[in-house]
This record gives structure tokens, sequence and C-alpha cells, in this order.
């Protein structure tokens, strides 16, 4: 039996990830990457959204929200621009560089998946990805909402 409780194993597999995924990002150049900036990233993939929504999206105050913002402005990472609609709203997007930060990420995710896959075989990976979305299914608020430590990876 482990010497580790479920959770810390849970938590130092999560943290080993994450210390894996900013090396690899920083070597790809995106060395200026927050430990905040991963969720809005995702938030921002597929559609561009308000402060506001961003905001709900990951349970936190606007004022929080416009400081990480704020912070991939200036890193280049996200562009405020007029909403279409209602040119007083301004909209949240990724600049090419950020969309560039996100394809790299999301590559790493999927290369780590494989190589755990070649270390315990590809059977075991597809149990090792069936319980942790089962333990996310599970969870209040399901797969649908971002961890409580949300403001970490891609």
């Amino acid at each position: 039996m482990s010497e580790h409780d479920f959770g810390i194993l849970l938590g130092l597999a999560y943290n080993a990830f994450v210390d894996d995924l900013n090396a690899h990002l920083r070597e790809a150049g995106f060395e200026d990457i927050g430990r905040s900036f991963g969720y809005v990233f995702r938030l921002l993939a597929d559609d561009d959204m308000t402060l506001r929504d961003v905001a709900a999206a990951l349970e936190m105050t606007s004022q929080g929200a416009m400081k990480i913002i704020d912070e991939m402005e200036t890193t280049g990472y996200v562009e405020r621009v007029p909403d279409a609609i209602d040119g007083r709203v301004k909209r949240l997007r990724l600049t090419g560089r950020g969309q560039s930060a996100l394809r790299t990420a999301r590559r790493f995710h999927r290369d780590e998946e494989r190589r755990l896959a070649r270390r315990i075989g590809g059977g075991d990976a597809a149990i090792v990805r069936a319980a942790l979305e089962g333990l996310i299914e599970g969870a209040p608020g399901g797969a649908a909402r971002p961890p409580r430590t949300h403001l970490r990876p891609f």
C-alpha cells in the first residue's frame, strides 16, 4: 500500500504534470505565461468573451479577472476588441501568440498521455483516464466547472 493518501497522490501527479507543462512552454518560447493564464486560454479558445463572462466562468470577481487579462494583454496573449453590436463593450480574444501557446499546451497534453500509455500500457492509461473522468463527473458541478485551483494550467 502507498504511503500517500489518495488525494495527496492526485495532487502530486497534478503538480508534476504542471511543472513539466510549464517547463515545456518555457522551452517553446512562452516563458512569460502566468500561473493564472491557463483556463483563460481555454475559455477564449473557441469564442471571444467579455471580461464579465470570463470572471463568471472562473468564479471570481471582475476585478480579479481584469488583473489576469491585463497581464495577458501586456504579454501579448490576449487583445481587447470592440463588440460588433455594442462598440462600448470590449470583447477579449486570443492573439496569434495566444493561439500558438494554446496549441503548444494542447500538444503537450496529448503527448504526455501517449508517454503514459507507453510507460504503463495503453489499456491501463485508458483506465486512468476513465477513472479521472469519473472523479470529475461525480464531483459537485461536474466536468463543466474548472477545479477550485482554476488558476493554473491549460
